[in-house]
């Protein structure tokens, strides 16, 4: 049961930093959404109010989290799994569409997001999976068992159609390879997004010349004891080639208009000024103006509450995927800075956790944790600040949102439940 002893168990640090996170979030929401400086903190009607609401809800979940024994999560991982495929399939019969995605469900107060509950079951279920084979990763079997895992939750969530929360499920692919999958596969898969990218920005036939002088200076320079046989490398070759003739095809038929214009808008592709003009107000809108509020900052910022391009709701969605656009404009480069340092410290504190596990499933599912979130920070800044194409996935503790908060402090709080337990064991 919850006590005395499992608090001082508790790894508080990451405890520490996570509430930091979660307080700096809601600080900034609450900037970005204060219509009406005469409502109070507690106003539920507000977005910032809400969010306090889910804050809240979040803490509570806690306490229930560290009052459940120590290998109910274990235990009933597969069944966890199985009810969130049960709700990800009822979005195409009772899904609420916003922004195009039918993501949700209407539950009155808020918009549940069965994605979020996903990737929580989904890093149980491949832990389970993975610790009940003792890691044997080097069969071919158990290999695509797991892979399987992985992937019927990203088959049902890209019809929806959601890419940026199917992207934040191929992260957890990293647990795989930190548990013995070889990493051919992963090679495999970098080859393929180098490829795809190269191909739409330079076209088949120069992808063709590059693979031809590549193998050429390959067989030009290679040390006779560095033998490959040449059969098996003429077959790559024809692979890459047929996989860069696919592009073309995947480009227009599976994406949707508004995904090809973010690569367009990414890559420079686009060639007509007129259409390129009209992606930059529309795809490429919030990025440009995300960019202009953070360098609109400067040093120290302009201050809590005195965002001009905050107040004069320049950035769209800035509660939700561009919230870190006003830590830059409000608090500068200091507060972004901060930012940065403190999810560093947290990620490599959780690192530290979860290699001290004794328990192979512990072990695992923090490495899933770690993986969902730190897909999540990256994308999301990398967006935010222009490195990467718009993809609409929040910033872990900070966007506003329910779901994504309380599943994300459930994620988190179920690793350091696991981690205390580990101490009782000992």
């Amino acid at each position: 049961m919850f006590g005395s002893s499992i608090l001082r168990r508790l790894d508080w640090l990451t405890i520490f930093l996570y509430l930091a996170l979660v307080f700096f979030g809601w600080i900034n929401i609450y900037s970005t959404t204060l219509s009406n400086t005469a409502a109070t903190f507690y106003d539920f009607s507000t977005l910032y109010g809400k969010q306090l609401f889910f804050i809240g809800v979040s803490l509570s979940l806690v306490f229930i989290i560290f009052s459940i024994e120590n290998n109910f999560f274990e235990r009933f991982a597969s069944l966890f799994y199985i009810i969130s495929l049960v709700l990800l399939m009822g979005l195409f019969l009772f899904g609420k569409t916003i922004a195009g995605a039918t993501s949700w469900y209407d539950l009155g107060f808020f918009n549940f997001q069965p994605s979020e509950l996903g990737k929580l079951t989904t890093a149980l279920a491949l832990a389970k999976y993975l610790s009940d084979i003792q890691t044997d990763l080097k069969r071919r079997k158990y290999q695509w068992y797991a892979i399987l895992i992985l992937l019927i939750p990203i088959i049902l969530i890209l019809p929806q159609p959601d890419p940026g929360s199917a992207l934040v499920y191929f992260s957890l692919f990293f647990v795989l390879f930190r548990e013995g999958l070889p990493l051919q596969y992963l090679g495999f898969a970098l080859l393929l997004i180098l490829l795809f990218v190269t191909t739409l920005k330079f076209g088949v036939i120069w992808v063709c010349i590059g693979l031809g002088i590549l193998t050429s200076i390959f067989f030009l320079f290679k040390k006779e004891e560095f033998k490959v046989p040449t059969f098996p490398l003429l077959l790559f070759l024809v692979a890459c080639v047929i996989i860069s003739l696919s592009v073309d095809f995947v480009y227009n038929n599976v994406f949707e208009q508004r995904h090809r214009d973010r690569f367009s808008l990414w890559l420079g592709l686009e060639k007509d000024p007129i259409r390129l003009e009209q992606i930059k107000k529309t795809i490429g809108y919030n990025t440009y103006q995300a960019e202009r509020a953070i360098e609109s900052g400067g040093l120290s910022g302009k201050g809590f509450l005195e965002g001009t391009r905050t107040k004069g709701d320049f950035v769209p969605e800035q509660h939700t995927d561009y919230i870190f656009s006003s830590v830059g404009e409000e608090w500068g480069f200091i507060g972004t800075a901060l930012i940065i340092i403190l999810f560093t410290f947290f990620f490599l504190r959780l690192i530290h956790i979860a290699e001290r596990q004794k328990r192979d499933f512990s072990r695992m599912f923090g490495y899933g944790v770690i993986s969902i979130l730190l897909m999540h920070y990256f994308v999301n800044i990398g967006m935010v600040i222009g490195l990467l194409p718009t993809i609409g996935i929040p910033l872990p503790f900070f966007s506003y949102g329910g779901s994504g908060l309380i599943f994300f402090s459930a994620m988190l709080f179920i690793f350091l439940k696991l981690d205390a337990a580990r101490l009782s064991e000992l």
